[in-house]
């Protein structure tokens, strides 16, 4: 008698725990976080991805522009 309430009261537990259980599940991996950000050029003012930015190295420092043409109209 008492091995068949042991049998239904873990067959209870086990009903009561396994939704729980099939809940859980890893965390989803996360997409990479790309840190490009976005520059100005200075000459035509477009905000271009820094990444895919032409840089020229000024006296101010590095600067970014949408276009080989570009720089060239601001160092000339």
């Amino acid at each position: 008698m008492r091995l068949a309430l042991f049998a239904v009261w873990m067959v209870m537990a086990l009903v009561a725990i396994l939704p729980i259980l099939r809940g859980r599940s890893l965390p989803s991996p996360k997409p990479p976080v790309t840190t490009d950000e976005l520059v100005k050029d200075p000459v035509c003012q477009t905000y271009i991805v820094r990444s895919r930015a032409v840089s020229r190295q000024t006296a101010a420092g590095p600067r970014y522009f949408c276009s080989p043409d570009c720089a060239s109209r601001f160092a000339g």
